[in-house]
């Protein structure tokens, strides 16, 4: 017998949202009372843009990194498959200024001053698919996400 389930993310109205924000999806409680945020960090507004998949795999690596430097917790920041931003999964409770605030100042560094050297594994030992990078990609579409402004609110401007 299937489960009947739903898809948080596949019952959003992708319309009414106003990229680029972050947004707080849920908590959820382990068995032993562990707490898991899961945040929706869209970065470009979706059915509009996608970024390019070089880009996309270029800031997913980065903010791997630039995340976990910058607050404890990240267990995972992974790209849509639209490309239109990540899902960031934390542990326990955060909000989503907080999570704006750590996104628009990786995004900052990934734009500024970020180096090809900076980039964590670009190698074919470190990724399974190391030649499907580009860091002027990243670099522009984050210029592009900061220059639009990122929002603690998903359906009104609210800028970090």
């Amino acid at each position: 017998m299937k489960k009947d389930v739903i898809v948080e993310s596949f019952e959003l109205d992708h319309t009414a949202v106003k990229a680029p924000y972050v947004r707080h999806i849920s908590e959820e409680s382990g068995p032993k009372g562990d707490i898991i945020s899961n945040f929706d960090i869209r970065l470009v507004q979706p059915n509009e843009n996608a970024i390019p998949t070089a880009g996309l795999h270029t800031i997913e690596h980065l903010l791997a990194k630039l995340i976990r430097q910058r607050i404890e917790g990240m267990i995972d920041c992974s790209p849509f498959g639209c490309r239109t931003g990540f899902h960031l999964i934390m542990w326990g409770e955060h909000s989503s200024t907080d999570i704006a605030k750590v996104i628009k100042a990786s995004l900052e560094e990934i734009a500024q001053t970020t180096s090809w050297e900076d980039v964590p594994g670009t190698t074919a030992e470190s990724c399974g698919n190391y030649k499907d990078h580009s860091l002027f990609s990243a670099k522009e579409w984050a210029k592009s996400v900061l220059d639009a402004g990122i929002s603690d609110n998903p359906f009104e401007r609210h800028l970090v």
